[in-house]
C-alpha cells in the first residue's frame, strides 16, 4: 500500500528555527569581518569560527529545529551517518565561502562565487539531512521546486555576503543576518514543499530501523501553537 502521509507545520517551531538562523548568521557575519587580517592574510581560525556559527547554528541547527516543526502521521528516525555528514558539509562550505569572499569582498566575481558556494552549501546540507530521514516508506520529490529552493538560497546568500562585508554599522549587519536567515528558512521550507511522504507499511507507529539511527524526538511547547498544512 502506498499512501500519501498527512503533514503539517507547528508555527512556534517555525519561528524558533528562523530566530536560530538569524542568531547564527549575525554571529558569523560579524566575525567574518575579522577573517582578513591587517596584512591581508586569511585567518583560518576566524574563518572556521564564522563557518561553525553560520553552518553549524544558522543552517544545521535551523534545519533540525525546522524538522521538529514538521508533523507527520507516521513514525520517523534519522540516520546518524547522514546527519553527521550534513553538519560537516554545512560548516566546511560556509567557512570556505566566507574565507573566499573575505580576500576581496568588493571583487564582484569573487562575491558571486562565494554566494554560489554558500547557497549551495545550504542546499547540500538540507538535502543530505533529508536523505538521512527514515520513514516506513519513501519521499517523492518535485524537482522543479527543488531547483527553485536552490535558486532562492544562492541569490539571498550572495546578497547577505555583500551586506556583511560592505556595511560598517551594527544595524546594517543585523539586516544582513536577517536576510541570511530568510535565505536559509526560505530554502528549507520551499524545499519541504517539494517533498511528498509516501507510506508503504501497515504499522505507521513503528520507527524505521537501520544500523545507526536516532528516533525523532518530540517536544511540546507550553505556548499555544497553530499549524500549517501544506496543500497537496
Amino acid at each position: 500500500m502506498n499512501q500519501v502521509v498527512s503533514s503539517s507545520f507547528q508555527l512556534s517551531y517555525v519561528f524558533i528555527s528562523f530566530a536560530i538562523s538569524v542568531l547564527g548568521s549575525f554571529v558569523a557575519l560579524t566575525a567574518a569581518r575579522r577573517i582578513r587580517e591587517r596584512d591581508g592574510r586569511i585567518s583560518l581560525f576566524n574563518a572556521g569560527a564564522a563557518g561553525l556559527a553560520l553552518g553549524g547554528v544558522g543552517v544545521w541547527a535551523m534545519h533540525f529545529i525546522g524538522m521538529l516543526a514538521l508533523k507527520l502521521d507516521v513514525a520517523s528516525s534519522y540516520s546518524m551517518l547522514e546527519t553527521g555528514v550534513s553538519l560537516v558539509a554545512a560548516v566546511l562550505a560556509t567557512s570556505a565561502a566566507l574565507a573566499f569572499v573575505a580576500k576581496a569582498p568588493n571583487h564582484v566575481p569573487r562575491l558571486l562565487g562565494a554566494g554560489f558556494m554558500l547557497g549551495m552549501g545550504v542546499v547540500v546540507m538540507h538535502y543530505l539531512g533529508m536523505f538521512g530521514m527514515r520513514i516506513g516508506g519513501y519521499i517523492r520529490w518535485d524537482y522543479g521546486i527543488v531547483a527553485l529552493s536552490a535558486v532562492i538560497a544562492v541569490v539571498a546568500a550572495t546578497a547577505a555576503l555583500w551586506l556583511a562585508f560592505n556595511t560598517a554599522t551594527l544595524r546594517l549587519r543585523l539586516a544582513a543576518a536577517v536576510l541570511m536567515g530568510i535565505a536559509v528558512c526560505a530554502m528549507h521550507y520551499t524545499g519541504m514543499t517539494a517533498a511528498e511522504f509516501i507510506c508503504t507499511t501497515d504499522n505507521r507507529n513503528a520507527p524505521p530501523r537501520a544500523s545507526a539511527t536516532c528516533r525523532r524526538w518530540t517536544c511540546t511547547p507550553w505556548w499555544p501553537s497553530p499549524r500549517w498544512a501544506w496543500p497537496r
